[in-house]
């Protein structure tokens, strides 16, 4: 019996296809084939007097892919759709089987969350039907996307020139748009420290009367200071042991935060690393998936990882090591769908698959490996010291702590360290003798920007998009120029901060946190058959219609930015406007005067090879561009010293020289290596 695989990308086709026998064909559909039409009215998909019935194309570049399929299908008995094991794969595998229909073929649904044989083989023998639930969540999110999408981002591009706008994307914006505000209110207080310092330490003035010190300006710092005496006491020593929990397996969301944090990677860049490590990597013989999926919201790590692990910290650290599994909790956020992101196996260690791995490949597979182990180790044992010092009415304190024992540090310590610093020995009542007291100024600071991992954080608390969006929005973020990054913290662009003042004016109902959170919540509902799709689509069609509508006609339209120039054509003001291929000058008068300012694209220089001219012998050949004719824009090669040498090489030049005539050697476009002159001489490199 013959059998047909398909999956996402053409590298998880290649892992899998190595598990499997010889009956069995692994093709790839390369992500979605199909996405909601733009025929329709107003360019949604959607047949709204029907219950909003999506109408459905194949993507245009995937026309060829989906041909293929289809005849790969009718030459098979069985089709098996093992695309990923989320909401987003789920829909993609039932829009193959739709696709697929009239091939009349048993389909079947597969799902692993780790690229190995065994998890494979596993899913395989237990295959299942589409999950209708996911696939009317995922559609219900891209429908209500497409909606907003559409209907927002043209509203806000004709009237104050912003370029998209978006459930979540917007809210994103929000948040730093808000704290934006935040920072531009903020009014600093002036405030003074007092510090004494002693023989092998300092202490800071924590309480003045038994209550908390509160220096407001130097008067008052300098009345304390003359009331201090030289000598203090002191009145309390205290040692208290503290534990240190290792933290969870990652997360998408905490792997993201973890690696623009420690490794100084983007969420974009983290996940298409941690993509290519779920789906497979050559290992000499074998091509082996060394993580687990990558998107998912849950901390549990299956007893298949967890025993080996424990064993691996006992046999390598010693049995005071090892420690237990996370609970994953009851939040009601987290999906469980599937395991945290772990190693597919304990022998795989950061170790052996380096020589495999790139830079960053390594370092994030790394951060993983080391987490996901250090999970399940002990806690790590704090000895924290506080001694007191009492000077007439005030109190100084002094900290130090000290590692009693490492625990989970002694894997992790590369991305997790404790201060550490001593106290000499004091006794209650001994007097110290402070050498010097000093006071010093300060003033409180504002709230500070977000980062990528801190902006990640809040939507992932505010419950703003899934695991699978948050790199993408930011990404978004930043090329809309709504955003500008400055000391890797975002600082919203003006046109950021007037996309959200309208969006607030017109659509504060739709675009905030709180809706945008409880939009995610529907999803899910629908994904368990506790909604129904048709409804919450029309009741948000419904109400947000008339907003755009009324936006339509109360939002004031931006003027376009003139240039300081007069229209050749009419004298009217030339003004800056924006199509989809960039921006471009044209007249204000539009469309009563249609002039546009052609500009010239500037040449690209001529770039030197190194190589003399064979013909002519003293120019150079050069790296020029074509500026007519059917090869504008392309590359050719030819003599620097045009117009006196004309001569021009018809392909890539190499510095050698033709062993038959001394001629110029060049390298042809299937990478073969021959005379440039085949015509007088003709040899060509074996």
């Amino acid at each position: 019996m013959r059998k047909l695989v398909i999956v996402e990308s053409p590298s998880k086709s290649k892992t899998i296809k190595q598990y499997l026998g010889d009956q069995y064909e692994v093709l790839s559909s390369k992500g979605h084939i199909r996405d909601l039409s733009i025929s329709n009215v107003g360019g949604l998909g959607l047949d709204i007097e029907h219950d909003f019935t999506p109408k459905y194309d194949v993507i245009k570049d995937k026309e060829s892919i989906v041909k293929e399929l289809r005849k790969a299908a009718k030459k098979v008995d069985e089709v098996y759709l093992a695309t990923d094991p989320d909401r987003e794969g789920e829909a993609i595998s039932w829009h193959l089987s739709e696709v697929l229909l009239d091939t009349n073929k048993p389909m079947f649904r597969v799902i692993f969350n780790e690229v190995t044989k065994n998890a494979i083989l596993e899913a395989f023998e237990k295959p299942r039907t589409i999950d209708l639930g996911l696939v009317s969540s995922q559609e219900t999110r891209r429908i209500l996307d497409r909606i907003i999408g559409f209907k927002l981002s043209k509203l806000l591009q004709n009237k104050i020139k912003s370029k998209s706008a978006g459930r979540v994307q917007s809210a994103a914006l929000k948040i730093l748009v808000e704290r934006e505000k935040e920072i531009a209110a903020f009014d600093k207080e002036e405030y003074w420290n007092i510090v004494a310092e002693f023989d092998g330490f300092k202490a800071n003035l924590t309480k003045l009367k038994n209550r908390k010190a509160k220096i407001p300006n130097e008067e008052k710092a300098d009345q304390i200071l003359a009331e201090l005496t030289p000598d203090f006491v002191v009145s309390r020593v205290e040692s208290k042991e503290r534990k240190r929990d290792s933290k969870p397996p990652f997360t998408t969301s905490s792997l993201q935060q973890e690696a623009s944090n420690k490794l100084n990677l983007s969420g974009q860049r983290t996940m298409m690393i941690a993509q290519k490590l779920y789906e497979g990597i050559d290992l000499d013989n074998e091509t082996v998936g060394l993580i687990t999926y990558m998107r998912t919201d849950s901390i549990r790590l299956s007893q298949s990882f967890v025993q080996p692990a424990l064993q691996k910290i006992s046999n390598e650290y010693g049995k005071e090591y090892v420690g237990k599994p996370k609970s994953a909790g009851q939040n009601k956020k987290t999906q469980d769908a599937h395991e945290a992101i772990r190693p597919t196996d304990i022998k795989y260690t950061p170790d052996f698959v380096k020589p495999y791995l790139n830079k960053d490949e390594y370092k994030l597979y790394t951060m993983i490996y080391k987490r996901a182990i250090a999970s399940l180790m002990r806690p790590a044992v704090i000895m924290g010291i506080q001694v007191d010092l009492t000077n007439g009415k005030a109190l100084f304190m002094a900290t130090a702590q000290s590692l009693v024992f490492d625990g989970y540090l002694k894997l992790y310590h590369d991305y997790e360290s404790i201060d550490l610093s001593t106290l000499p020995e004091m006794q209650l009542e001994q007097i110290k003798h402070a050498l010097n007291v000093e006071k010093s100024q300060h003033f409180t600071q504002p709230p500070s920007r977000y980062t990528e991992a801190k902006l990640i954080k809040a939507m992932e608390d505010l419950g703003i998009g899934r695991p699978s969006t948050y790199s993408q929005t930011v990404t978004t973020l930043k090329k809309r120029k709504y955003v500008n990054i400055e000391e890797k913290k975002f600082v919203p662009t003006e046109q950021g901060k007037l996309t959200i003042e309208k969006l607030d004016a017109f659509f504060s109902d739709i675009i905030n946190v709180s809706y945008t959170a409880e939009m995610e919540n529907v999803l899910d509902e629908i994904a368990h058959d506790q909604a129904n799709q048709t409804k919450v689509i029309s009741d948000f069609y419904y109400s947000f219609i008339p907003m755009v509508e009324k936006a339509n006609q109360e939002m004031e339209k931006m003027a376009p930015e003139t240039t300081g120039e007069t229209c050749p054509k009419c004298g009217s003001p030339m003004v800056i406007r924006q199509s989809r291929y960039g921006q471009f000058e044209a007249c204000s008068g539009f469309p009563e005067c249609k002039y546009i300012k052609q500009t010239e694209k500037p040449k690209r220089a001529a770039k030197g090879t190194g190589i003399a001219c064979p013909k002519c012998g003293k120019g150079e050949i050069v790296e020029r561009e074509a500026t007519r004719g059917k090869n504008k824009g392309n590359s050719f090669y030819a003599c620097n010293n045009f117009p006196k040498c004309k001569y021009i090489v018809s392909n890539q030049p190499i510095n050698a020289q033709c062993p038959k005539c001394k001629g110029l050697l060049v390298q042809t476009e299937n990478n073969g290596i021959q005379c440039d002159d085949q015509k007088q001489c003709g040899y060509k490199k074996d």
